[in-house]
C-alpha cells in the first residue's frame, strides 16, 4: 500500500528544496506519494519540478541577509519570532497530517516538525550550528531539538566528509545517521563546452548584491560564460552586451547539463551546491554569502586544501577568478547515492 510522506524544506535560499528532490523523486519511484509543503522560491521551483502534485502553501522563517556582514546579530535580533514560527509550525503539523492522511514526515532543517502521531526524519548537514560565538551552547539547543524526531539524517560520508566540523565536531543524536551526499544530479561525465557557469542563489538581499556584481564583471568577460541567477519566479531569460545567456532558473536536467559542460563553476559556498558539484566532480570558485558563517567556514575548508578557490564577495573578480582556479583541483567524482538505501528503509518501516 502506498503511503503519503510530507516533505517540507526550510525556507533559506533554494538549497534545502534542490536537495529534496532527490528524494521526492525517490519515494514516487517507489511508488508512494511525496506531498510537498513549501513557500516562496522554494514552492516555485518544487512546483516547477513536480507539476500537478500536492502542494501546501507552508509558511517559512523568513530569513533574510543583512545588506553587509552581521548575520549573527541579524539571527540574534529574528531569533524570537523563529522560534515563535517553530511553535507554530509544530502546532500546525498535526492538523496537516489530518487534512491530508500523511504516514510520515521528512523536515528538511525546519525544526518544529516532529510528533508523536507518525514517525519524522529531521535532515541537517549542521548538527553544529557555526557561529563566531556561543557554538557549544548552540549544538545543546539542537540537539534538544533532534531528539524530538524519530530519525536525523545527516547528508554527508561519515569519513572524509564535506561538511568539516559541522557535521562532524560533535556526535550525532542518539537518533543520528550519515546518508551520503544528498544530490539531484547523476555522476557522469561530459565535454566541456563552455569556460565558466555562475550560479547566482541565497535570500535577499544579499542574492541581488552578487548579481550585480557577477553581471558588471561578465560584461568585461570575453570567454564563453552564462549565469543562472536563482530567480525562479521570472520567466524570461537574457543576453549581456558580450552575449552570455542570463537564465532565471534551470529545472534539474538542464542544470545538470549546464554544469556538467563548463569547465569551472562561481557559486555561493552553500552546503546542497557542494553536495552537487562532488557528485559531478567539478572545480569552483566560491564566493560565501557576507556574514553567513557556515558559507565562510566551508569555503575556507577547500580553499586550504587546494580543491576549490575561495573569493570574497567584496574582492570579487572574474577574470581573476578564472586563472587563479587554474591552481586548485576540483571534486573528483563520485558513484554515492546510499541516501536511497536510508529512505527504502525508512519507508518499509512504516506501519
Amino acid at each position: 500500500m502506498s503511503k503519503r510522506i510530507l516533505i517540507a524544506p526550510l525556507d533559506w535560499g533554494l538549497g534545502h528544496a534542490t536537495r529534496c528532490i532527490p528524494l521526492i523523486g525517490h519515494i514516487e519511484a517507489l511508488g508512494h506519494i511525496a506531498v510537498i509543503a513549501a513557500e516562496g522560491r522554494p514552492l516555485v521551483v518544487l512546483q516547477a519540478e513536480f507539476p500537478n502534485r500536492e502542494f501546501i502553501e507552508f509558511v517559512g522563517y523568513q530569513i533574510s541577509y543583512p545588506k553587509g556582514g552581521g548575520m549573527a546579530w541579524k539571527m540574534g535580533v529574528a531569533a524570537p519570532r523563529i522560534i515563535k514560527r517553530i511553535a507554530a509550525e509544530h502546532l500546525e503539523l498535526n492538523a496537516i497530517i489530518a487534512k491530508h492522511h500523511i504516514d510520515a514526515v521528512i523536515s528538511d532543517n525546519r525544526f518544529g516538525l516532529y510528533t508523536s502521531k507518525v514517525p519524522c526524519v529531521y535532515i541537517t548537514h549542521q548538527v553544529m550550528i557555526k557561529s563566531p560565538f556561543f557554538e557549544p551552547l548552540l549544538y545543546e539547543l539542537h540537539m534538544r531539538y533532534m531528539n524530538r524526531y524519530t530519525e536525523v539524517w545527516v547528508p554527508d560520508y561519515e569519513t572524509n566528509g564535506l561538511s568539516g566540523d559541522l557535521g562532524h565536531k560533535y556526535p550525532l543524536p542518539r537518533n543520528g545517521k550519515f546518508i551520503g551526499p544528498l544530490s539531484r544530479f547523476l555522476p557522469s561525465k561530459s565535454e566541456i563546452t563552455r569556460d565558466i557557469l555562475v550560479l547566482i542563489s541565497g535570500p535577499e538581499p544579499q542574492r541581488t548584491r552578487f548579481e550585480h556584481v557577477v553581471l558588471e564583471h561578465l560584461e568585461k568577460f570575453e570567454g564563453s560564460a552564462m549565469a543562472v541567477l536563482g530567480t525562479p519566479e521570472i520567466e524570461h531569460e537574457r543576453t549581456d552586451k558580450q552575449g552570455h545567456r542570463l537564465v532565471p532558473h534551470l529545472p534539474t536536467e538542464q542544470m545538470e547539463q549546464a554544469i556538467k559542460e563548463s569547465g569551472l563553476i562561481i557559486s555561493r559556498s552553500g552546503y546542497s551546491t557542494i553536495m552537487d558539484l562532488s557528485v559531478l566532480g567539478k572545480k569552483a570558485v566560491f564566493v560565501p554569502t557576507p556574514g553567513q558563517t557556515e558559507q565562510e567556514y566551508l569555503g575556507h575548508i577547500f580553499n586550504g586544501n587546494r580543491q576549490h578557490l575561495l573569493m570574497l564577495q567584496r574582492d570579487f573578480n572574474l577574470e581573476k577568478a578564472w586563472k587563479n582556479s587554474e591552481n586548485f583541483s576540483g571534486f573528483p567524482a563520485t558513484t554515492s547515492q546510499t541516501y536511497m538505501n536510508h529512505l527504502e528503509r525508512f519507508i518499509n518501516g512504516l506501519s
